[in-house]
């Protein structure tokens, strides 16, 4: 650990390699990774947990009590996992009683600016880009992207592979592989140019592309389409939207307009 201006609590746990620099500040009950990276005037507050290989950058904010009126000091944390890049300004808003924890996977890039309030869950290999903001309680699986300035609402689930574009505001829950674009929100197609750079062969983006034209291009109410996609055969596809389209609580986006 180089510098000597960085304020590190003697409580808090560094791991091995760990580069902090100057005027950051580590709170105690925080445990940093080997081989990490804190720049100048992060802040890690109480509660946070960064794994190994983790880059954050200058001024971002970790594990701050949530910005939610409910909140009454209990005891919640972040979780981050491993070989993350945290960029400058984010804020990662610890949990509340409702899950405990905000949790972040492992191989994220999140940009500069971003936002990630109390209870979100982000999984592996997302890329959440400037200025995206997530409120409480959401949930983002894997290698999804977010285009730079996109708002996402309290309680909003957006599946594996989906892509968002620039400026897009979600208040319904986005399934997997799709595009999302357009005010309101809406089905732009599926993420073929992604699902092939992550090895996805032609005939599995081709099945994909049919049952969303099911869901989507048809006409039909989301509880009709559901029918039509179980009726199919079966594989692991229309398993993946079936199951996730069931607990969409807040419905789907619309389809292409």
């Amino acid at each position: 650990m180089d510098g000597q201006l960085y304020y590190l609590n003697p409580d808090a746990k560094i791991g091995k390699n760990v580069q902090i620099e100057p005027f950051a500040v580590i709170h105690n009950d925080v445990v940093i990774g080997d081989n990490c990276t804190i720049g100048s005037g992060a802040v890690i507050f109480p509660g946070a947990r960064i794994g190994n290989n983790c880059r954050i950058f200058p001024g971002a904010s970790i594990a701050a009590i949530p910005q939610d009126l409910k909140f009454d000091n209990e005891y919640t944390k972040v979780e981050i996992g491993n070989n993350n890049t945290i960029r400058e300004y984010v804020t990662i808003n610890r949990g509340t009683a409702a899950r405990g924890a905000t949790k972040i996977g492992n191989n994220n890039l999140i940009m500069a600016y971003v936002h990630i309030a109390h209870d979100c869950i982000i999984g592996n290999n997302c890329v959440l880009a400037n200025n995206t903001t997530l409120a409480g309680h959401i949930e983002i699986e894997d290698f999804v992207i977010t285009g730079g300035l996109t708002a996402i609402h309290q309680f909003v689930h957006v599946g594996q592979h989906a892509i968002t574009s620039g400026g897009t505001l979600l208040d319904k829950d986005v399934p997997p592989y799709v595009k999302v674009g357009k005010q309101p929100a809406s089905y732009c197609g599926i993420n073929s140019v992604g699902l092939h750079r992550r090895g996805y062969p032609q005939e599995d983006i081709n099945e994909i592309q049919d049952i969303y034209r099911t869901v989507f291009q048809k006409g039909l109410t989301y509880t009709r389409a559901l029918e039509e996609i179980k009726a199919r055969r079966q594989n692991k596809y229309t398993n993946i939207i079936a199951t996730f389209m069931e607990r969409a609580d807040r419905g789907l986006i619309k389809g292409y307009i």
